[in-house]
């Protein structure tokens, strides 16, 4: 199996997540499973049938976050320096807007790009890959090409 990079923040996040999953989640959902067999007839019992496909989903989740995190490769940015690569933090500016943006190149199962928390995989992320500061990247968007200017890389 690949292993999946990330950055310690990433790991911790997700292995807080699975903690909650497995020590609050799990057992409420049997108590409410168990409390709804009480209520009788299973096959016309709405909460019964709620809690099992809640429990399904828990179940699902747990599975899925032990093996991202069984194959985790967790990076730490701040050993590290140079051009653009996985970790880096990354201030732009739009060449045509003038609107600055900074982002950190993540993995996959951590990125969320709301909080500034870009693919590597994605097209701006790879574009950027190798780039120093000063350099300009052209990104393909649906919207049409945009040029950015790379005005700081730090790694943290």
């Amino acid at each position: 199996m690949e292993k999946i990079p990330m950055t310690r923040r990433g790991f911790d996040a997700l292995d807080a997540e699975l903690k909650q999953l497995k020590t609050v989640d799990r057992p409420a959902i049997i108590r409410d499973i168990a409390e709804a067999r009480e209520h009788g007839d299973l096959s016309e019992n709405a909460e019964y049938h709620a809690a099992r496909e809640k429990q399904g989903f828990i179940e699902g989740r747990i599975k899925e976050l032990e093996g991202i995190l069984s194959l985790a490769d967790v990076i730490d940015p701040s050993k590290m320096s140079g051009p653009i690569k996985f970790g880096a933090t990354v201030t732009l500016v739009d060449e045509e807007t003038d609107e600055e943006k900074t982002y950190q190149i993540v993995g996959e199962v951590e990125a969320d790009i709301e909080n500034g928390l870009l693919n590597m995989r994605s097209p701006l992320a790879r574009a950027l890959i190798g780039k120093e500061e000063g350099d300009t990247v052209e990104v393909k968007t649906p919207g049409g090409t945009r040029s950015y200017e790379i005005l700081s890389i730090r790694y943290i």
